[in-house]
């Protein structure tokens, strides 16, 4: 009875299964029995053989596994395998790959004309190019040019000039830290060319130019200001910054669009503030990132060595020798454990 049960209701799944997937099983089973002919014959499937694998594949979820010619992996294997097939088919060069060549008339009169005009760049040499009739791409022109040597004490003479004008030039940016409660503050900073000091640093929920030109005056207490004052074109250093920067003697340099690198040292900190110390803590609010910005800067001016002050500290850390044979290195947590500074202490 129980045996007629099931067979019963194999049978009404097998009725309440389409056709076309009936159709489709059927199929596959005989290409498997064709193929086991071919290998080793054996006897061929009934009837009732191929109703006892349609019942399975509909009340059995690894009726697949048992599958002994073809697995479903084997066939998720061919189809990767024709997918590249088809790709390498489709994407077959049709010619010679890459870019075509530029006739060698072009690179002769590239090499000419910056040959017979020095002065011409990739730009002036493609643009004569183009009057000529020539259609080819500038940075094809600059490929082609010959690379012209610097001349001799350029690079001596451009150092020179960054290292005499420093002491005159000091910096100022923006930029925003997240809060705890998810809030945005923003960090003034104000960093002075020559010597890597930070002049002034604060933090506010809202800033606005009256608040900025105040915290100029707090970086430029004094007479000793420097000559010129780079910012980018956020739109809080408007006119009114401008102005107060000008009545305090500074001129102030306004970077160009999207040109951060013109704020390079400004940038730079920001970046060794954020790496350093912001990416390991999480503020609370106003007065917990202004403690720890002031802390930072104490490390950053006492402590922390710059390569652009050839390893010195801004604050001049002096170089101390072993006092003793038998003294050890000892460190002592900066920035809340987030740095160490090292020094010599007796074994004792």
């Amino acid at each position: 009875m129980l045996t007629l049960l099931r067979i019963l209701v194999m049978v009404v799944k097998a009725v309440l299964t389409t056709r076309a997937d009936l159709v489709i099983e059927n199929l596959a089973l005989r290409q498997q029995v064709a193929v086991l002919k071919e290998k080793r014959p054996k006897p061929s499937l009934t009837a009732a053989d191929r109703l006892l694998w349609v019942a399975l594949k509909q009340s059995w979820p690894r009726w697949a596994d048992a599958l002994i010619i073809v697995k479903p992996e084997t066939v998720v294997a061919w189809h990767r395998a024709g997918f590249r097939l088809y790709w390498r088919w489709k994407s077959r060069a049709r010619g010679k790959p890459g870019r075509p060549p530029i006739a060698s008339e072009v690179r002769d009169l590239v090499r000419r004309m910056a040959a017979e005009n020095p002065t011409w760049g990739a730009p002036r040499i493609h643009g004569e190019l183009r009057m000529l009739g020539f259609h080819v791409a500038e940075r094809t022109v600059q490929r082609y040019m010959p690379k012209r040597p610097a001349p001799v004490g350029s690079v001596e003479r451009w150092t020179a000039f960054l290292r005499n004008h420093a002491a005159a030039i000091a910096a100022m940016d923006l930029f925003t830290v997240p809060t705890a409660t998810f809030r945005v503050l923003y960090v003034f900073v104000a960093i002075h060319h020559a010597s890597r000091r930070v002049l002034h640093v604060n933090v506010t929920a809202n800033p606005h130019s009256a608040w900025v030109v105040q915290q100029l005056r707090e970086a430029f207490p004094g007479d000793d200001v420097p000559r010129h004052l780079i910012h980018d074109r956020d739109s809080v250093f408007s006119a009114l910054v401008d102005g107060a920067v000008t009545s305090m003697g500074i001129t102030p340099k306004r970077t160009s669009y999207r040109s951060p690198w013109q704020n390079g040292l400004c940038e730079r900190w920001i970046g060794s503030c954020r790496c350093e110390l912001l990416d390991h803590v999480v503020p609370f609010g106003e007065a917990h990132l202004r403690h720890l910005l002031l802390a930072y800067v104490r490390y950053y001016h006492d402590d922390r060595t710059h390569l652009g002050l050839g390893k010195e500290t801004p604050a001049g850390r002096p170089v101390t020798g072993r006092p003793a044979d038998d003294a050890k290195v000892v460190g002592f947590p900066r920035v809340g454990g987030v740095h160490h500074r090292y020094e010599w202490r007796d074994a004792a």
